[in-house]
């Protein structure tokens, strides 16, 4: 039996290439991404009300454009354009934050960044799926994302090492071009993987229509677990809340990453062997445990780090499993439209999920609110194997 890095060394060069791409982008995007509430408020003299304006209209646009990027990709057969362009325009849109002198030129700039995004998620997901044998796309996608992940680390400590050593919030921001412009040369060596031959074309639609009913009923189980995933930051102001200093804080987010890069690829890979739906229960049962776990610590002593820690490796079980589990219940010339859909629905949902995970923390208490979450990932868990995928279905 192969390794694990026997597994991924045998990966075909497309998913290397996106994977090294990725690495950079995230780096150059992380680098960025902390300081912008620092740079809003330090130097543009804006407060939370307009972070959250730029925020919640980048996201919500990124959610949609990744759904219109997949359909279109389908249509035209291609995806490797979409890609290309989408690395390009975020990875120049980034270095431009540090010229703007309003708080409407930051929101430009995460605008153009986050509409990148969109324009290249869904493609890129699907040119991965393209690319390797249906028993290699839990390694594929695992894989990626701890690129994605070991970015997600490197980013703030090069941004912390720039800023000891002197360098200006703005130079910092414009020196993010430097990694824009490997990315995009990374990008070009990409090549469009052959296309499948189809007897007859079907029209594409924007809605569910044509496509599989297991997938349509994975999207519903994904949008229920996803009501329960509220955003990161909530993980962030526990652990201040528990007494953790703003230091320790930075500390748990860069093992989370940490853990999450090393155990992606071998994680994923489980789910090539024992099967996407069953690995991807149990790492939404685990889930669940997790946040019942950081809801209940009383204070930030040992067992938040390995509260933290044990996130990681949750989070590193079902991202590259969800997208495999994709690209499995869809033909491949309709990949890009159901990435679309997958990226909308696990996107756009995050905004009501961080609502309502508010609203529960400030009207009955944190533990409520990460029992909510919990309680989502459990029957996301029961509904996937007992309705969305079950077992006859899977095998």
């Amino acid at each position: 039996m192969m390794t694990i890095i026997q597994r991924v060394l045998s990966l075909p060069r497309t998913v290397w290439l996106l994977a090294a791409i990725s690495l950079v982008n995230d780096a150059a995007s992380d680098m960025i991404y902390p300081l912008v509430p620092l740079y809003l408020a330090s130097v543009l003299m804006a407060g939370p009300k307009a972070l959250g304006l730029i925020e919640g209209i980048a996201e919500a646009v990124s959610s949609l454009v990744k759904l219109a990027a997949g359909v279109l990709a389908d249509r035209a057969g291609k995806t490797r354009a979409w890609v290309i362009a989408g690395y390009a325009i975020a990875g120049f849109a980034r270095p431009l934050i540090g010229v703007a002198t309003s708080w409407p030129g930051v929101l430009a700039c995460r605008f153009a960044d986050r509409v990148g995004k969109g324009l290249r998620t869904a493609p890129r997901d699907a040119l991965i799926s393209h690319s390797v044998r249906a028993d290699q796309r839990g390694v594929a996608f695992g894989f990626h994302r701890a690129m994605d992940n070991l970015g997600a680390v490197i980013g703030p400590l090069a941004a912390a090492a720039l800023l000891a050593a002197g360098v200006g919030l703005r130079n910092v921001f414009l020196l993010a071009a430097v990694p824009a412009i490997i990315v995009l040369v990374l990008a070009f060596a990409v090549r469009e993987p052959e296309a499948p031959v189809v007897a007859k074309r079907e029209t594409f639609r924007w809605t569910f229509a044509g496509l599989p009913a297991p997938f349509r009923r994975y999207l519903c189980v994904l949008a229920l677990f996803t009501l329960g995933n509220s955003s990161n930051m909530f993980l962030l102001l526990r652990a201040n809340e528990l007494g953790a200093s703003a230091a320790r804080v930075t500390l748990l987010w860069a093992l989370f990453s940490g853990v999450a890069a090393v155990l992606s690829t071998p994680l994923s890979a489980l789910s090539d062997r024992y099967g996407r739906a069953r690995v991807l229960g149990i790492a939404w049962l685990a889930y669940a445990v997790a946040y019942l776990m950081i809801g209940l610590l009383p204070a930030a002593g040992w067992a938040l780090w390995i509260a933290f820690a044990g996130y990681g490796a949750v989070t590193a079980a079902l991202e590259g499993t969800e997208k495999a589990l994709v690209a499995d219940l869809v033909p491949q010339e309709r990949s890009g439209t159901a990435f679309g859909w997958y990226n909308l629905v696990s996107g756009i949902l995050l905004l009501p999920a961080s609502l309502v995970f508010g609203w529960i923390w400030s009207a009955v208490s944190p533990f409520a609110a990460f029992a909510f979450g919990a309680a989502c990932a459990f029957a996301a868990a029961l509904l996937l194997r007992a309705w969305a995928i079950p077992a006859a279905e899977a095998a």
